[in-house]
């Protein structure tokens, strides 16, 4: 185990305790993304001493990244996302062990990924990944920080299925899914990426309280955070069916 001394500025008074430090050396968290988002939670990641990370995307680093992926280089053009992320990782804190999956994540192809995480970072872009991922929670029992960005716009729920609501329950799934991009904001992309990382953090340590049945939604053009409350609806065609 990495010692302690890395992370001495965040034991400090205010921070978080030494077995909560260690809690977090020893934790496996699973990052679904390796984009704007998911750059963003990497390196929170990394920073708060996460032990062991793995990263799942199957897209290339492109010139494109660059205004709001900040872990990938110019050097890294061409090359897949999750081995530049990889790099960083290791040329940051050597401590921490990646594992990578270079694969479009699908209903028939997920069950090895998730095997041994029981936590899972929502960082797709689109949003039919992203309620693929609520439908993978809810079936295994596994926790999901729910993240997404628009414009000038993001939010952010913490999704435990035996205790809280799923994303169909705030936002019903849709029958067929609208692939607009919308513009990426760098500011606002590593702030929703600060807010999932440290709901990751609440949820290994203990302090705090995540945003269960809460939907944190970030206005960054004026500046402004509102919670939305949400409960379990019993009529949701993903999670109704008994499975919480």
């Amino acid at each position: 185990m990495a010692k302690l001394t890395k992370y001495e500025n965040t034991i400090n008074q205010e921070g978080i305790t030494k077995a909560q430090q260690e809690s977090l050396m020893q934790a496996r968290v699973l990052v679904m993304g390796a984009g704007g988002l998911g750059s963003g939670v990497i390196m929170n990641l990394a920073a708060l001493g996460v032990g062991y990370i793995k990263i799942v995307d199957d897209g290339i680093v492109t010139e494109t990244d660059f205004n709001r992926q900040l872990i990938h280089k110019e050097k890294n053009i061409g090359r897949a996302r999750v081995i530049s992320a990889k790099d960083w990782v290791q040329e940051y804190n050597s401590d921490i062990k990646v594992e990578l999956d270079k694969i479009r994540l699908n209903d028939l192809n997920y069950y090895g990924v998730i095997q041994g995480y029981n936590i899972i970072v929502d960082c797709f872009d689109g949003y039919e990944s992203k309620y693929l991922l609520n439908e993978i929670a809810i079936r295994h029992n596994l926790t999901l920080v729910h993240g997404a960005t628009k414009g000038y716009c993001g939010q952010v729920t913490t999704i435990i299925p035996s205790k809280t609501g799923c994303l169909s329950c705030v936002i019903p799934k849709p029958k067929t899914f609208n692939n607009t991009s919308y513009a990426n904001i760098s500011p606002v992309v590593n702030t929703i990426a600060a807010f999932q990382t440290q709901e990751i953090m609440k949820l290994i340590t203990g302090a705090g309280e995540p945003l269960l049945n809460k939907l944190l939604v970030y206005d960054g053009l004026n500046t402004r955070f509102k919670i939305i409350n949400y409960t379990k609806n019993m009529a949701c065609e993903s999670c109704s069916a008994g499975m919480f």
